[in-house]
């Protein structure tokens, strides 16, 4: 498990440019016994030719005093999808300060290889892509393979990293793995490599939760928005916001030792930034219902008579036909795909209890029958005994075969529903007002078109709104004229909750709680 990570891991705390001033002696589960500091030194690595070089003047992985590279050791994992069926390409990834030894021990070049002889050993060029053969710790060849190095700080987790492309079966990929464990690596765990990125500065905490987000996205949109927080999007914000409030605390508490010296700092000036840096939490804030709908989507349950049109309305909401749709009433197969289900009257009930939505659907032909009233009725019924409040939509279809005032039928019924909408499946009347009702009713309106570029999950949400709050009582504070000691704890507090955001103050059981969910081989 990931916690047993940590464990096995050298004790760490991310490097930080901003200096600390919230808390003198912090807990820090991750605190280097040795001072820790990023080592320079100038990096050669040839390209394509003995001429050829590029010149890398940082090496940032993190090192001890003696210029030695923290022992992590090196893993190693399968990083493409496995048992989904055969495929072209598999990949095997080696991070670590031997990944290159072990690579070295596994791979060997074909152009060294010569006709019944011994192979030489690996000397990799980063980033340059070489063919060859993966060998297990008896000689043998186990697959044709293409080495890809990208040695540090210029990998994905900023340490030594060696891809082996081999064939995509499951036996291939595995029997070279097992060569790479062999060999001196160790099995990596779930987020193993997204966590050395991590601890080695590579990406901030918002970002890595993102990496996770990207790649279990089930939409265009998803997909988008964790890309935009994985590429600082969110978390500039976040920086912005905690390098303002250690800005605000420094000149604060340089007033508190030195009062006579400074000049005073004027109210209302302060009251200004702390009300746009709340203004500013709060736009971020309200993402997180997007967020929410991005990640798991609304479960709608689409309830009715018999042959109402509940089937024509899902085929013409989906644009594809997942219904079977017919003339006698009652021959709708239960939906299996996307998040709309469609049920007739014997399952409303269980539909109802577990849906964010219900979309009871009656037609302009029948009217709004007895049974109409009956079912709605008994869900209502079945809502208040379980506490439940899921909000209830009519939908009128067929309104093509009807004139307009039949519909005053229904708008007298509808005191037992949130929203009135008509529909025509055919033609598609209707859906957009009924995607927009949908909407309405879960409180996601406030929506800007085509969504937000970035979005906020439950934990960081969690986190800005105890900065929003801490920055309210601030603000309470200022105005009550209270000593500007009170003044410093509110900011200390805002400016803790977005280092958690960011990873600058995290603790070990929320990061084994977050890379504990990712797959292994990221």
């Amino acid at each position: 498990m990931a916690l047993a990570l940590f464990r096995c891991l050298a004790p760490f705390r991310r490097p930080s440019s901003i200096p600390l001033l919230l808390n003198p002696n912090p807990f820090n589960p991750f605190s280097f016994p040795k001072t820790l500091f990023l080592h320079s030194k100038t990096l050669v690595s040839r390209l394509s030719t003995e001429d050829t070089h590029q010149i890398v003047t940082k090496d940032e992985r993190l090192r001890t005093e003696d210029g030695t590279a923290l022992g992590w050791g090196t893993i190693v994992a399968i990083v493409t999808s496995m048992g989904g069926g055969p495929a072209a390409v598999g990949i095997v990834r080696l991070s670590g300060p031997t990944a290159v030894d072990v690579a070295a021990r596994v791979f060997h070049p074909a152009r060294g290889r010569k006709e019944g002889g011994s192979p030489f050993l690996w000397k990799p060029r980063s980033h340059f892509v070489e063919y060859g053969f993966a060998l297990d710790r008896k000689g043998n060849v186990i697959d044709e393979v293409l080495a890809v190095p990208m040695l540090a700080p210029r990998s994905y987790t900023r340490e030594d990293v060696v891809e082996l492309q081999c064939h995509g079966s499951d036996v291939c990929l595995n029997r070279v793995l097992k060569a790479c464990l062999e060999a001196g690596a160790k099995l990596a765990e779930p987020g193993e490599f997204t966590l050395r990125a991590f601890l080695n500065g590579r990406l901030d905490l918002s970002q890595a939760e993102n990496v996770g987000r990207l790649i279990a996205a089930k939409s265009v949109a998803a997909a988008e928005s964790a890309l935009a927080n994985i590429q600082g999007g969110f978390s500039s914000l976040v920086k912005s916001l905690r390098k303002q409030c250690i800005q605000l605390l420094t000149e604060i508490e340089a007033r508190l030792d030195f009062d006579d010296e400074l000049p005073l700092l004027e109210p209302r000036v302060l009251t200004n930034q702390v009300d746009d840096m709340w203004n500013i939490l709060q736009e971020a804030i309200d993402t997180a219902n997007y967020d929410k709908l991005l990640q798991t989507g609304l479960q709608v349950a689409i309830i009715g008579r018999p042959n109402v049109g509940k089937s024509s309305l899902l085929n013409a909401w989906s644009k594809s036909e997942r219904a079977i749709v017919t003339d006698i009433a009652g021959t709708t197969r239960d939906v299996i795909e996307a998040n709309v289900s469609v049920h007739g009257v014997q399952r409303s009930e269980s539909a109802a209890m577990t849906a964010d939505v219900i979309i009871m659907v009656t037609n302009a032909i029948d009217g709004f029958t007895e049974d109409d009233r009956k079912l709605i009725d008994h869900i209502q019924k079945n809502q208040k005994s379980a506490g439940s409040a899921t909000p209830v939509i009519l939908v009128v279809n067929k309104i093509d075969c009807v004139p307009c005032t039949s519909m005053r039928q229904f708008e007298m019924a509808t005191s037992s529903f949130m929203k009135l909408v008509p529909t025509c499946a055919i033609n598609g009347k209707g859906i957009s007002e009924l995607e927009r009702a949908v909407l309405e009713v879960r409180g996601l309106d406030s929506i800007p078109p085509g969504g937000f570029r970035w979005t906020v999950n439950q934990r960081q949400f969690e986190q800005l709104l105890r900065a929003q709050e801490s920055l309210s009582r601030l603000k309470s504070s200022i105005d009550d004229e209270l000593p500007m000691d009170f003044w410093t704890i509110d900011l200390r507090e805002a400016a803790l909750a977005l280092g958690e955001i960011s990873g600058e103050d995290i603790s070990e059981e929320v990061l084994s709680n977050i890379f504990s969910k990712f797959c292994i081989g990221k």
